[in-house]
């Protein structure tokens, strides 16, 4: 029986203390630098665009305005349609970046290339860029802006 106790005493001990690997794991859960995006200003002379590109975004039903890593983004149903970037990565652009419909994405771009770009990140999903420091077409850039709204705010459709 005393033996059996020890054995008892010995496993209740292993167990309290924790592993090795369990710490590691336990280290690396720490937030990282990168974890959070920064709030990025956007510089005062080009607050004129964010305000003309917020004014036909916000015009659009239950659209709402929020930051999408650090930059001022539009949203509808929780979903981000427009971005508006000064300066992304010191790219030198202010621009927004915007969806656009399958296969319309090469025709802009090649449309006008100086206007148009395909975007870091999002253009690879068919998104498109569009520089507001360019002379920008607003009548297109509002069409843009509402194109990227309707298939955002589109419900989705259920496959059968």
């Amino acid at each position: 029986m005393a033996a059996t106790r020890a054995k008892a005493k010995s496993k209740a001990k292993t167990a309290a203390k924790p592993k090795p690997r369990a710490k590691a794991k336990a280290r690396s859960k720490k937030p990282s630098a990168w974890s959070s995006h920064p709030i990025i200003a956007t510089s005062p002379e080009n607050e004129k665009l964010l305000a003309k590109v917020r004014g036909i975004s916000l015009a659009l039903p239950s659209t709402t305005e929020a930051l999408n890593h650090g930059r001022p983004c539009f949203k509808v149903r929780d979903t981000t349609f427009v971005m508006f970037l000064d300066d992304h990565h010191r790219d030198g652009r202010v621009a927004i970046w915007c969806k656009a419909p399958p296969g319309a994405q090469s025709m802009i771009v090649e449309s006008d290339p100086v206007r148009y770009f395909v975007p870091p990140y999002v253009g690879p999903s068919g998104w498109i860029g569009a520089r507001l420091d360019r002379k920008p077409d607003w009548a297109a850039i509002a069409a843009f802006i509402g194109e990227s709204y309707a298939m955002t705010a589109a419900p989705k459709s259920r496959k059968r």
